[in-house]
C-alpha cells in the first residue's frame, strides 16, 4: 500500500522525539513541519493539515506542561488522536441485522470499481454464514451485468439482473423484493456509474434509492483520483443521504490521502478499504487500528479477530493434543489450510506490530502461498498411517523408502519431502514445549499464569524457527514477547494458532 510511505515519514517524524535529548518548541515545531509535508505529499486537503498542526500545538504548551510529565509521550499521543479524527467524522455506521433483509445500495462514479466492490462485499458476508446476494441495477454501461454474472457466479454468490429490461428502477425493484420472499439478509444492489456528475446519473440514483429504499446507501471512492475526492463526495452527499463510504485502489499508486480527508466531506464512516483486485482484497476499517497500523504499530484486535474466525478452540482434539504436547503431520496439515483461510498474507502481517503491509511484496507473498501449497501437495501423498502418527519424523527417518514413495506421488524431489519433516519436527517440538507450560491456554494475564522461565524457552525456540527478517521486524526477542503476551490476553488459545502461523510464513 503506497500509504506505507505516508506512514514511514509520520513514524520518522516523531521517532526524531525520541532522539531529541531536550524536548522545546524547536523540536515539537519540526517535527510538525515533517508530518504535515508528508500529509499535504500524500493528497490530505490543507485546511485539514492546518487543522492537525494546530490542534497538536493548543494541546502543548511548554510553560503549563509540569516538569514530571512526559512530554514525548504528550505529543506523540496528541499526534496520534488528531491522525484518527482525520479519518473518523465519530459516527457509527450501519450494522446489518441477522434474520432480517437488509438492502444496501452502491453509489459513485463509474471506474471507482463499485461492481468489483458490490461482489467483494457480498462475498464477505457469505464467509460469515449471510445469505447474501447481488442486484445489478447498472444499465448505462455496456457489459455491467456480465461482469456480475461473472464475478458472482465464480464467487457462488446469487444474483439478479436483466439483458432487455432497460429501467433500472424496475430492475433494482424487482431484484430486491425476488430476495426478499427468498429470504436473503445482505440484498446488495449495485448502479449505474458516469464519466462525469452528471444531473442524469443523480435523477436515477434518487429514483432507484426511492424505489427500494435502501438500509445503507455506500459510495464508493477511488484513492487515485487525490482531492478531487472531495468534491465528488459532496456531491453525491447532496443527493442521496450516504451511510458509509468504502475506499478503493488503495494498492496502487494512489497517494490515497485525499480519499481519506474526503470522508470529513460526507459525514459518514469508512466501513472498507479495496487493497486489491482479488475477492477477498476488502478489508474492514477501524479507525485506530488503521492508524496504529499505518504508524508501525500493528493491529492486535484485528489479528484475533482473524484467528478467533477460524475457531481454533473449536476444534477441541486438536487443542486437547497440543495441551499436551502432541501433534502430528494431519495437525500441520490442517494448520497451513488454517492460514491459507486467513486471507492475504500482507494483511495478516500489517497487522502485527512492527510490520508495514508492504513488508512482503506481491512477488513474495505469491512464493509463500506456492511453498505452502508445495508442502500440502507431499502430505497429500502420505498415507493415513504416517499423517497420524504421533512421531511422523521417525517413521520416515527409519525407513528411507517412504521418503521416496511420496517424493515419486507429489511430484517433487526426495530433498524437499526431507525439509518438510525437518520443518514438522520443529513444529512438533514447539508443540511439545507449549503442551508442558502450566497456564498458557487460560485468559488473563499470561505474566501471572504461567511459569516465565518455560516462556522464554518456547519464545527462544519461535525465534530459531523464524526467519530473521521477520523476527528483526517484530523487534527481537523482546518484541516477540510482547506480540505473544498481547494475543494470549486477547484469545485464550491464540497463541498456539499463531506459533504454528508464524512459522508458516517463514520457518527455515
Amino acid at each position: 500500500m503506497v500509504l506505507a510511505d505516508l506512514g514511514r515519514k509520520i513514524t520518522s517524524a516523531l521517532q526524531s522525539l525520541s532522539k531529541a535529548t531536550i524536548i522545546n518548541e524547536e523540536v515539537l515545531n519540526g517535527m510538525l513541519k515533517e508530518i504535515c509535508a508528508a500529509l499535504l505529499e500524500a493528497d490530505v486537503n490543507i485546511r485539514l493539515v492546518k487543522k492537525l498542526r494546530e490542534n497538536v500545538r493548543a494541546v502543548i504548551d511548554f510553560e503549563e506542561i509540569a516538569g514530571g510529565l512526559n512530554k514525548r509521550r504528550m505529543i506523540q499521543s496528541a499526534v496520534f488522536k488528531e491522525l484518527v479524527k482525520l479519518v473518523d467524522p465519530g459516527v457509527k455506521p450501519y450494522q446489518p441485522v441477522k434474520g432480517r433483509p437488509n438492502v444496501i445500495m452502491f453509489v459513485g462514479l463509474q471506474g471507482s470499481g463499485k461492481t468489483t466492490t458490490c461482489t467483494k462485499l457480498a462475498y464477505h458476508y457469505l464467509k460469515k454464514n449471510w445469505k447474501s446476494c447481488l442486484v445489478c441495477a447498472d444499465t448505462f454501461r455496456a457489459g455491467a451485468y456480465d461482469q456480475v454474472k461473472q464475478n458472482c457466479t465464480k464467487a457462488r454468490i446469487p444474483f439478479y439482473g436483466s439483458y432487455t429490461e432497460v429501467d433500472p428502477v424496475v430492475i433494482a425493484q424487482d431484484g430486491v423484493d425476488m430476495f426478499k420472499k427468498e429470504g436473503f439478509e445482505i440484498i446488495i444492489v449495485d448502479t449505474s456509474g458516469r464519466h462525469k456528475q452528471e444531473e442524469s446519473l443523480f435523477e436515477e440514483m434518487l429514483a432507484v434509492s426511492n424505489a427500494v429504499g435502501p438500509d445503507n446507501i455506500i459510495f464508493v471512492m477511488d484513492a487515485t483520483i487525490g482531492q478531487a475526492c472531495e468534491g465528488q463526495a459532496k456531491a453525491f452527499k447532496e443527493k442521496v443521504d450516504v451511510g458509509s463510504v468504502i475506499i478503493t485502489k488503495l494498492d496502487g499508486h494512489a497517494k490515497g490521502g485525499g480519499a481519506l480527508s474526503a470522508v470529513a466531506a460526507t459525514n459518514s464512516p469508512i466501513i472498507f478499504i479495496g487493497t486489491g483486485e482479488h475477492i477477498d482484497d476488502l478489508e474492514s476499517f477501524k479507525t485506530k487500528p488503521f492508524v496504529s497500523k499505518l504508524l508501525g504499530m500493528g493491529d492486535i484486535e484485528g489479528l484475533i479477530d482473524k484467528v478467533n474466525e477460524l475457531k481454533l478452540e473449536d476444534n477441541e482434539e486438536l487443542m486437547e493434543k497440543i495441551k499436551h504436547g502432541q501433534f502430528t503431520l494431519r495437525d500441520m496439515y490442517e494448520q497451513f489450510q488454517n492460514i491459507m483461510k486467513m486471507g492475504p498474507f500482507s494483511q495478516i502481517m500489517g497487522m502485527i506490530p512492527g510490520f508495514n503491509q508492504d513488508f512482503m511484496t506481491k512477488g513474495s507473498e505469491q512464493e509463500s502461498v506456492a511453498r505452502l501449497k508445495r508442502l500440502m501437495t507431499i502430505m497429500d501423498s502420505m498415507c493415513e498411517s504416517e499423517l497420524d502418527s504421533r512421531d511422523g519424523a521417525k517413521l520416515f527417518s527409519k525407513q528411507a523408502t517412504r521418503v521416496s514413495r511420496v517424493a515419486q506421488g507429489a511430484g517433487v524431489t526426495e530433498r524437499e519431502v526431507k525439509d518438510l519433516i525437518t520443518q514438522y519436527t520443529k513444529f512438533a517440538a514447539v508443540v511439545k514445549k507449549m503442551g508442558g507450560i502450566k497456564g498458557l491456554f487460560k485468559s488473563g494475564d499470561m505474566a501471572k499464569n504461567v511459569n516465565q522461565v518455560q516462556m522464554a524457552k518456547l519464545n527462544q525456540q519461535m525465534a530459531k524457527m523464524m526467519d530473521p527478517r521477520i523476527l528483526h521486524q517484530v523487534g527481537g526477542m523482546t518484541g516477540l514477547q510482547n506480540m505473544m503476551r498481547q494475543l494470549q490476553a486477547g484469545a485464550a488459545g491464540a497463541a498456539g494458532g499463531l506459533g504454528n502461523l508464524m512459522s508458516g510464513f517463514g520457518g527455515k
